[in-house]
């Protein structure tokens, strides 16, 4: 069994119906494999589904959640996250904070993140990333 994750832009995909990320959601989880969307893409989905009233994809968002799980944020995953963050700052990288507690929160969890943002993830290491997008 695999577990994923789903980053923001994922989830995004999904409400607007985009039929390759849709298939393969419903593909990997005709195969058993556990989906769960993290904190942080949560918030971030409500915050974008509430500021544009959005009652359809708000529906949708429900259903999914319900089906695949939200996560908990905990200690463990803030300490990650700095303890990332102090390592990329060294190296002169920058990441947006909402982007390093996914990332923590799957480093923790020992998760596969999906995102179509390859790019703000790849210097982190030993986070699993794939796209569904490709």
């Amino acid at each position: 069994m695999i577990f994923y994750a789903l980053d923001t832009n994922i989830i995004s995909y999904f409400l607007k119906n985009d039929m390759s990320v849709v298939q393969r959601i419903n593909k990997e989880r005709g195969n058993q494999n556990k989906i769960i969307i993290p904190p942080i893409a949560y918030f971030e989905i409500q915050n974008w589904l509430m500021k544009n009233n959005s009652k359809s994809k708000m529906t949708s968002f429900k259903k999914m959640y319900s089906e695949e799980g939200i996560g908990i944020l905990d200690k463990d995953i803030f300490d990650i996250a700095a303890a990332e963050k102090v390592k990329l700052q060294a190296k002169g990288l920058n990441i947006e904070d909402s982007d390093l507690w996914i990332a923590a929160y799957c480093l923790k969890h020992e998760l596969t993140l999906v995102t179509n943002n390859i790019k703000h993830f790849e210097h982190i290491p030993n986070l699993n990333i794939v796209n569904w997008k490709e």
